[in-house]
């Protein structure tokens, strides 16, 4: 009997512990669940910047190459959600029988950014020009922006008739009111102007159609550049040195990743003293970055490479009491002059350094044992690398130019180059 009441006993707690743990399991996957969609919710909005555009294209406040397709025909499709940052909304998209990336802007409060006007609500952000502006009057607002961006560069008027040339969204050699708001709004975006700088140096992906300031680019087929995506609650118990690692196991082989390099450096040597000004890579990430089958590499974020005159010109105004208050993007320090509590101009690490730092895993992973301690060597040397590339021009060139021999020596008599 007693034996009996043992047996049930513990059958009774087995029961109780399978029940609660039940219950627990529930608990937390229906909280997992909650989280994940109200911030896929929160952070995915891009039918309702759709929906936006589409209203001001109906209404004939804008206009561009991809309205139809995406307002009247519903052949440019949103696909999958790619955004980071609620305010830039990132999709996939679909256009016909060409893939690409659907870009679109969220923001819907007034807001400072580095190397634009204050963004207002995204209906005035179609207000320029306003009726009645000829031509030829539009290219001068486009020169003088472009001037207030990259300086006054000598071949300004080549690159406003570009912009010009872009406008025309429908080719029909007239440039309307409505497709003249698109393009002013499209200009004020980093990445837009970086795409018009390096148009012939395929660094960045083609502009396939626009808008308004929604645009679609080219889709780079492998992004980012290296890193595996895993769930967050299995990211939070993995250690710092384990994760490094894992970033790198699924990489190409490495005659590919040489090439891929190289065209990472060329990037940092033309926007450095380029054809138009110099520029400032504010956020050197492997996810900034991809490639494509051919692994010429491609900028897949340009939000943060800004025209080094306007990032000294919005730096000196900022407030400082720590080096740490002069921060722009993930990449971008100065240091801050206590005596006058404003942030310095010139950049604590030149863009070379930081495109090395992005590059040592990556690189020195799977090297040719008969030149890794070289290319570890120079590459250690690159990301020692300190103050503005102005003020150490010849040894920034010097070590670019060496890395890029000793790579492309490697490579070049492969089929891989």
């Amino acid at each position: 009997m007693f034996e009996i009441c043992c047996q049930q006993a513990r059958f009774s707690y087995l029961h109780m512990k399978y029940l609660f743990f039940s219950w627990l399991a529930v608990f937390v996957g229906s909280w997992i669940v909650y989280v994940e969609y109200s911030s896929y919710t929160e952070m995915c909005r891009g039918h309702e910047c759709k929906n936006s555009i589409c209203d001001k294209y109906k209404k004939g406040v804008i206009d561009g190459s991809a309205c139809s397709s995406l307002c009247e025909k519903q052949t440019l499709y949103l696909g999958k959600c790619l955004t980071a940052n609620p305010n830039n909304q990132v999709y996939s998209g679909s256009w016909g029988d060409l893939e690409g990336v659907i870009k679109c802007q969220m923001e819907e409060a007034p807001r400072y950014d580095l190397g634009g006007e204050p963004r207002k609500e995204t209906s005035a952000a179609f207000n320029k020009p306003t009726k009645g502006t000829s031509v030829e009057k539009f290219r001068e607002m486009i020169t003088d922006h472009l001037k207030a961006k990259v300086g006054d560069q000598a071949n300004l008027a080549e690159l406003a008739t570009q912009v010009l040339s872009i406008a025309d969204g429908n080719k029909d050699s007239h440039i309307s009111l409505p497709e003249a708001r698109s393009t002013w709004a499209l200009l004020q975006l980093n990445e837009f102007l970086l795409a018009l700088v390096l148009h012939d140096r395929e660094h960045t992906p083609k502009l396939l159609g626009f808008c308004g300031d929604l645009y679609v680019m080219e889709k780079v087929p492998h992004s980012p550049l290296y890193g595996i995506s895993l769930p967050w609650i299995i990211e939070m118990w993995i250690p710092a040195g384990l994760r490094r690692s894992m970033d790198q196991w699924f990489t190409p082989s490495w005659p590919h990743k040489a090439k891929i390099s190289i065209g990472l450096l060329e990037l940092v040597e033309d926007i450095f003293h380029g054809t138009f000004g110099s520029f400032l890579m504010c956020d050197v990430s492997a996810t900034t970055f991809g490639y494509n089958d051919r692994h010429d590499l491609k900028v897949m974020d340009a939000r943060h490479i800004v025209p080094e005159a306007i990032f000294q010109e919005v730096i000196r105004q900022q407030r400082c009491d720590v080096d740490e208050d002069c921060l722009y993007g993930a990449d971008c320090l100065t240091s801050c002059d206590l005596t006058k509590h404003r942030c310095t101009t010139e950049v604590t690490r030149p863009n070379l350094a930081k495109a090395c730092d992005a590059l040592k895993d990556y690189i020195l992973r799977g090297a040719p044992s008969d030149m890794s301690e070289e290319l570890e060597k120079q590459l250690y040397a690159c990301i020692a690398l300190k103050g503005s590339a102005e003020q150490m021009e010849i040894e920034h060139s010097l070590i670019l130019n060496n890395l890029k021999t000793l790579l492309w020596k490697k490579i070049s008599h492969t089929k891989d180059s």
